[in-house]
């Protein structure tokens, strides 16, 4: 009896040995596949929490999304997002990399206007571009950065050759132009490690 008993708990320890493993291979598994790199990142926001009610999909950078209704949950089958209250990434942000049913009180949700992805979260080679510390001015008419960034790392002033000031000014366009507004109106060049990144950049509405 007594063996047969001892083999009982070795079988047992076994198989709850072995769902152990099965559950942290699963996990591990579902969080590589988060953050495949080859995967662009994407996430769909709901009205309703538990994924319910009117839905956006979102594969990119949204400055102003435009929404009427707040949200309260989100599906996030790849990448790390940053849900922002205020267009162009102002206000109280979030970061989201999972699915999540319910993001605040059930009759209430969270005000979400802007959104963007902010990075793979996982393994890899990563960003080789230091992440960005951007003070913002804003007024009526033009936007301030101290440091652009793109997903929360610095921009490059010229991607290709060496940094010219005719390239940051087309950069720098670009790059205002992702975040709402329509050019430049002044952009200045900062060099850190070797590499040249846009810095001092004056978004405006007209006269760029």
């Amino acid at each position: 009896m007594k063996t047969a008993y001892r083999l009982s708990i070795l079988a047992a320890a076994a198989a709850s040995i072995g769902a152990g493993f099965l559950a942290t291979s699963y996990a591990q598994t579902a969080e590589t596949e988060r953050y495949r790199p080859d995967r662009p990142p994407e996430a769909t926001i709901y009205r309703d929490a538990g994924y319910r009610g009117p839905a956006v999909f979102i594969g990119e950078a949204k400055p102003n999304l435009g929404l009427a209704w707040p949200v309260n949950s989100v599906r996030v089958p790849n990448g790390r997002w940053e849900l922002c209250e205020r267009t162009r990434y102002r206000g109280d942000c979030r970061t989201v990399d999972r699915d999540t049913p319910m993001l605040n009180n059930v009759l209430r949700g969270i005000t979400v206007q802007s959104i963007r992805p902010v990075g793979s979260g996982g393994g890899g080679g990563g960003n080789p571009n230091p992440p960005a510390n951007d003070q913002v001015a804003r007024g009526n008419f033009a936007e301030f950065h101290t440091q652009p960034a793109t997903s929360n790392y610095r921009v490059l002033a010229c991607t290709r050759g060496s940094a010219t000031a005719s390239c940051a000014a087309s950069t720098a366009d670009s790059w205002c132009r992702s975040i709402g507004w329509n050019g430049s109106a002044r952009e200045h060049m900062e060099t850190v490690s070797g590499r040249v990144y846009l810095a001092d950049v004056l978004c405006v509405r007209s006269g760029y």
